[in-house]
């Protein structure tokens, strides 16, 4: 194990052996370069790390890569850079495919930790390593002597999609650039395109037979049968499925939600997967879906999506407790996905499990839903610009437009057709809790406390007017309701039309017939967990007491 190779632990301080910073970052970093010597605890582990690499031991690097090397970039690399690449490369005897892939950790580490983020350089490099990387795994002719924790490979992708989302970002705020960054970053239009990116993940998808794989799983079947030489290997296997969600991110970032769930086509998105047992990717798979969902105005299945996965995060907090490289990652998307939720019921109201709507009720969501529920556009503009992705635009700004931060655009953008779908139900709440409340009523008089509800009975309105804005309103109510909902053995794409409204009516005339369709809760299981949970406080106070 890497715990004999170990050597005792010391105080690393850089500034006390080699002197302060100079104030000058770039005289600083260079410094540093050349006075910094590295622990031997750092060249034992990065020695211990490379073996394992090549004699493929999964089991130890999963230990080393989710334990040892947090640990120490805890103790010598919190607030810099691990050693530089050619420091390396002498002590693992210039290993060519060790090297990548400590690279891609390296650059991970400055993205994650480093104050002031990557440079221009670095963003590049970073790209160019993985450029070598998926050449490697993806030009071979027989699968490559590679094996690596799912973890890992999971984190690899996530993090490729990333610093493609990073540096869009930084590529498209201009206000700050000198002209010979521009001119870099104009010469060099190839690096994080977006094609690229797309091209790398799809290759990877085809490499795998991923698709064939979980298509022929699903019927219930062999996937071996269907994933050739590649397929059957973990490493190309598990890339393709992780990198099938990449896509599913990607789209979303870009805002083609239709697109983004017909990559999981093979995929039952509403349903556990043998090959979703990496809690970081089953939540993000959730979020997005989740996401693509709402904005198509497929609520229902928005619901099921956040409902399920908030669900399995309630029960597996202790998968969460370790401070792991996506902990506050897996955190805020949760925070994400309950705001989200609330949206949804909001804007859909149906039953949700006990313990999801309990959290609902406790924490800061339950007055963010009051206020959403009166019709308060900005509260729910609010919640969307938080729980939203950082939404990207395909191309990026011409290099000699006006200097300004073109990042927000495509968030302004998308915040604006929800919003614009917001407003058109903006009615509905208030109209349902009228209807709630009785099972005939006159559209006259509806009408009348609609008015009264808007105008606080200035005297000043038109029943005849007030009775046609209804009646758009009314059937507006019947088509918000309706979705399209997922059925069980349909792609994520399909379903049937339901309504998804506790309450139905229809109109007679001048009449308005309500009938409440509301499922009945379900007592006895509350009480049941109520009970459970009873019982599990006397059994604290009992230990307490002895």
């Amino acid at each position: 194990m890497y715990d004999d190779y170990e050597q005792p632990a010391y105080n690393y301080d850089y500034e006390s052996d080699f002197g302060a910073h100079t104030g000058d970052p770039q005289l600083d970093n260079e410094y540093s370069r050349q006075m910094y010597m590295m622990p031997e605890v750092v060249k034992n582990f990065l020695v211990y790390f490379r073996n394992a690499v090549s004699e493929g031991s999964v089991f130890e690097l999963q230990n080393l890569y989710e334990v040892h090397w947090p640990k120490l970039t805890e103790d010598y690399f919190e607030k810099r850079p691990w050693p530089e690449e050619a420091e390396v490369a002498k002590i693992v005897d210039n290993d060519p495919v060790f090297m990548i892939l400590y690279k891609e950790l390296y650059f991970r580490h400055i993205y994650a930790r480093i104050q002031g983020g990557p440079t221009l350089e670095q963003r590049f490099n970073s790209f160019y390593n993985y450029c070598d990387l998926f050449n490697y795994i993806l030009s071979a002719e027989e699968p490559v002597p590679l094996e690596l924790p799912d973890l890992w490979l999971w984190e690899l992708v996530d993090e490729f999609v990333y610093q493609f989302q990073s540096f869009a970002q930084y590529r498209a705020r201009l206000q700050k650039k000198t002209p010979q960054e521009l001119e870099t970053l104009n010469s060099n239009n190839k690096v994080w395109n977006v094609l690229c990116v797309l091209n790398v993940l799809h290759s990877l998808v085809d490499k795998s037979n991923i698709k064939q794989q979980l298509d022929v799983y699903a019927s219930g079947n062999d996937p071996d049968t269907v994933a050739g030489d590649f397929g059957r290997h973990s490493l190309y296997k598990m890339l393709g499925y992780f990198s099938l969600v990449g896509l599913l991110r990607l789209h979303s970032l870009l805002g083609d939600y239709y697109q983004a769930i017909k990559v999981l086509d093979n995929i039952e998105v509403h349903l556990k997967s043998q090959f979703a047992h990496v809690p970081a990717c089953q939540i993000s798979t959730s979020y997005y879906v989740g996401f693509a969902y709402m904005m198509m105005r497929r609520y229902s299945d928005a619901i099921r999506t956040f409902s399920s996965i908030l669900l399995y995060i309630q029960r597996t907090k202790q998968l969460f407790a370790s401070k792991s490289y996506q902990h506050d990652q897996i955190n805020k998307q949760t925070d994400q996905m309950y705001h989200l939720l609330a949206i949804c019921l909001v804007l859909h109201p149906q039953c949700i499990d006990e313990s999801i709507q309990q959290t609902l009720r406790e924490k800061s969501y339950h007055e963010k839903m009051y206020k959403m529920q009166y019709g308060d556009l900005q509260e729910f503009e609010n919640c969307f610009v938080f729980a939203c992705p950082k939404f990207l635009s395909p191309c990026p700004p011409p290099v000699d437009s006006i200097p300004d931060d073109y990042s927000k655009e495509a968030i302004r953008h998308q915040t604006q057709v929800f919003v614009e779908e917001v407003q058109q139900q903006k009615m509905l709440p208030t109209i349902r809790s009228y209807l709630k409340l009785y099972t005939t009523l006159p559209l006259m008089k509806l009408a009348t406390f609609m008015a009264q509800n808007q105008r606080n009975n200035d005297g000043n309105w038109d029943i005849d007017k007030e009775i046609q804005s209804l009646i758009i309103h009314l059937l507006c109510f019947k088509h918000k309701m309706k979705n399209l909902v997922w059925t069980k053995g349909s792609s994520g794409l399909d379903g049937k039309f339901q309504s998804g409204s506790e309450l139905d009516f229809y109109i007679d005339n001048d009449m308005i017939h309500i009938a409440d369709t509301k499922v009945a809760h379900r007592y006895g299981d509350f009480f049941i967990r109520k009970i459970l949970k009873f019982e599990e406080l006397n059994r604290k106070l009992h230990h307490l007491k002895l």
